[in-house]
């Protein structure tokens, strides 16, 4: 695996070469903003390691242009009191965040297991990749939804996989914690209000003149579609 971490610090990289190196994959570390995103167009990369804080162009902006390009695995990392931060890094389209200071341990579960994740949508993505509804034609390769006459083309990775889970599921209810566990791959040690934040924005997308993903209060989500 070909892991780019784009980290300041250069105490952090020293600290995460070793962990690396042990598990076999190939880092290289940047500790500037805008040679980091340089960095990450002129290579082919499997795993990307954020700061938010950094020098020339922060970590949000840098993880918006690889959005633009690339649905590679992205881990931000945060201040610990930084939750708005947090949000709006999984928003714009990170995959998970850690907050600093960090254990290099817990660091590399989390690469594993969202690194698995991303290998089985791929598997995923290859057979039946037209997901076809009442209202909804989803595209798992190209990651387009069309709603009716309506293509929506700026979906984030987790707004999708959200999407997908759902309308794979018609009326299935799922909590949020079902959802952490199945959209972020493992056991999320984040806050459940992570769910309803993407949820709103992924309404916000995909519901202008009727409701498709309902709240079942005190439960979670489902998705239902109506005749309209």
């Amino acid at each position: 695996m070909k892991v780019l971490m784009i980290e300041d610090n250069d105490n952090v990289c020293k600290m995460m070469d070793m962990f690396f190196e042990n598990q076999g994959m190939e880092a290289t570390y940047v500790h500037d903003g805008k040679k980091g995103l340089e960095t990450f167009k002129n290579g082919e990369w499997d795993f990307v390691i954020l700061d938010i804080m950094l020098p020339s162009m922060n970590g949000i902006q840098i993880c918006q242009e690889i959005r633009k390009v690339s649905q590679v695995p992205i881990i931000m990392l945060t201040a610990k009191d930084s939750e708005s931060d947090q949000i709006l890094g999984l928003e714009i389209g990170a995959d998970d965040y850690v907050t600093k200071p960090f254990s290099p341990i817990a660091l590399m579960a989390r690469i594993k297991a969202n690194y698995r994740r991303f290998r089985n949508m791929q598997v995923e993505e290859g057979n039946d990749s037209i997901l076809q509804t009442k209202h909804f034609k989803i595209d798992k390769n190209t990651r387009v939804v069309t709603v009716k006459n309506d293509t929506i083309d700026n979906l984030t990775p987790k707004e999708f996989d959200l999407l997908l889970l759902l309308a794979s599921n018609p009326k299935q209810v799922f909590s949020r914690e079902q959802l952490l566990n199945k959209i972020w791959g493992y056991d999320f040690f984040g806050d459940e209000r992570t769910v309803d934040a993407h949820i709103k924005k992924l309404r916000q997308k995909i519901e202008k003149d009727q409701t498709y993903v309902h709240t079942v209060w005190g439960v979670g989500y489902k998705f239902e579609e109506s005749d309209g």
